[in-house]
């Protein structure tokens, strides 16, 4: 594969830092919306959802 790789013209190297930086920001992504989903569940008034079941 790295002989193949090497073939080409333009090569560019992809650090660790590439990859921490973005399984970080997903992180992020991921607790906001989760963190927004729970809170707006724990806010809601129960008896409107059951109303509406």
């Amino acid at each position: 594969m790295s002989q193949w790789l090497s073939t080409f013209a333009y090569q560019v190297s992809i650090g660790a830092g590439v990859f921490l930086l973005s399984g970080v920001i997903a992180l992020i992504i991921t607790l906001s919306t989760v963190s927004f989903q729970a809170i707006s569940a724990a806010l809601a008034d129960p008896v409107d959802s059951l109303k509406s079941e």
